[in-house]
């Protein structure tokens, strides 16, 4: 569990949750291949040369851009410089890097750019990579535009989502794509008992939902017992973001059967299901501010930052993909302890080299400045060649391709920019929360400055 800004559970009243990624985690190998097979298909149905494609479930992670204008996908830091892209299948080299982007600034408000929220942007990422290398050989029909490709490729995945038989092979067959936390429940339950109150928000369908939450939950409720006993409300096809951000109405499930509906008005009831609605609802009906409710989810955008921007929820982020980065960083800690001496020497060296370069050049400067500056750079270029193995080995923790999700090289990732700035907290599941209790509470750590470290040091002029 890490904090960005400290999260007193104490004065947490209510908790929501999304589903898909966040209750419910899906094994996204299986996953994200079958939503690009189902896609694929739609594409190859409309004409377009796509029968070869396939899913490479490590060529991309959640984090990066789309660059509609180029074509290509981008990891960029918080600042929005980009320090590794991929153009169709090739990753590009540094040279085509610096071409390309030495005068860009990676501006997610601006239509160029598309950012990678979720895991369901894996499928998008390898269909519109790999169609982009379609379309520099041959343009395909239909697509003058990187962005045209992305819109045909956006258009499909939602079909995939939304009215494909996706869903169905999904409820069909869940022991192939679900991975139940067994310890979901008991984190639940202990929620429960401390007096919050739980709600389900989900994009998803009640058919859906309770047919995957049922997988999930039950095998692990005293016998008796279902998952809907944990949730005092749940909303089920809540159309996030717009759930947060307008008063859609909202209608009430009658028949659970059928998925019968009815208008509903006044306050949300407990123990009922609801289709759409609004946030502003679900605050009235549970009498409490936005600093009481706090919104759990796997959507950077859809789930934290619109829930934060706009109603000031506190937020928590689900990020699954830290567990595997935490285990390799804890592999690679004697490598880092042993990166981070060498560039303290380092930092060293460069200091007094620079001075020597001053002084060789200053009026009067004998030979002996000269070799001096010779036999600093020569152990400079030594201790580089020490640096440059493991500073690689850094740079590929997590992603080969594209390294830790939180870091771009020495620099914080622009995905790490938006965690901070909207997540409240962010861990890998739900589960964490357990560890901490309902009542616990979550402190940020002070945040590092530039000059902390002269400061420590008693560093003076």
């Amino acid at each position: 569990m890490f904090a960005n800004r400290t999260l007193n559970l104490r004065t947490v009243q209510a908790i929501g949750y999304d589903m898909d990624y966040t209750l419910i985690h899906y094994r996204v190998d299986e996953w994200e291949r079958h939503a690009f097979d189902k896609a694929r298909d739609i594409l190859v149905r409309q004409g377009f040369p796509v029968e070869s494609l396939e899913f490479d479930p490590s060529a991309f992670t959640i984090g990066l851009t789309f660059d509609l204008q180029l074509g290509n996908v981008v990891k960029a830091t918080r600042f929005g410089y980009v320090v590794r892209a991929r153009h169709g299948n090739q990753m590009l080299e540094f040279e085509q890097l610096r071409k390309a982007y030495a005068e860009t600034v990676v501006d997610l408000s601006e239509p160029r750019f598309e950012f990678m929220n979720t895991m369901f942007e894996l499928s998008r990422a390898a269909l519109w990579t790999q169609m982009v290398e379609l379309h520099d050989a041959k343009p395909l029909p239909g697509a003058s535009s990187y962005a045209d490709l992305y819109r045909i490729v956006d258009v499909a995945l939602t079909e995939t989502h939304i009215a494909s038989s996706l869903k169905a092979d999904i409820v069909a067959n869940p022991d192939r794509f679900v991975q139940p936390d067994p310890k979901l429940f008991d984190t639940l339950m202990d929620q429960r008992a401390a007096g919050k109150q739980l709600l389900l928000i989900t994009n998803s369908d009640w058919a859906y939902t309770r047919t995957m939450m049922a997988y999930t939950v039950d095998p692990f409720c005293p016998p008796g017992h279902t998952w809907r006993e944990l949730f005092d409300i749940v909303i089920v096809s809540a159309n996030k973001p717009r759930f947060f951000s307008h008063t859609n109405p909202i209608y009430r499930v009658v028949d659970e059967e059928r998925s019968l509906l009815e208008p509903h008005y006044g306050p949300l009831e407990a123990g009922a299901v609801y289709f759409g609605g609004n946030a502003l609802l679900v605050e009235k009906s549970l009498g409490m501010s936005g600093r009481q409710t706090l919104y759990v989810g796997d959507h950077l955008f859809g789930d934290v930052h619109v829930t934060k921007d706009v109603l000031r929820w506190r937020t928590a982020l689900v990020v699954r993909e830290l567990e595997s980065e935490v285990v390799d960083a804890i592999g690679f800690a004697n490598e880092q302890r042993t990166l981070e001496r060498l560039m303290a020497e380092k930092i060293e060296l460069d200091r007094e080299q620079a001075w020597l370069r001053l002084v060789s050049k200053r009026p009067g400067a004998d030979k002996q400045s000269g070799d001096a500056l010779r036999k600093v750079s020569s152990k400079a270029m030594a201790l580089d060649d020490r640096i440059a193995p493991l500073a690689q080995a850094a740079a590929n923790l997590g992603n080969e391709a594209w390294g830790p999700l939180m870091r771009a090289g020495r620099d914080k990732s622009l995905f790490a920019r938006q965690v901070e700035r909207y997540a409240d907290i962010y861990t890998s599941r739900v589960s964490n929360l357990r560890y901490e209790t309902p009542f616990g509470y979550i402190r940020a750590s002070r945040g590092s400055l530039p000059h902390d470290t002269a400061v420590a040091d008693g560093i003076g002029d």
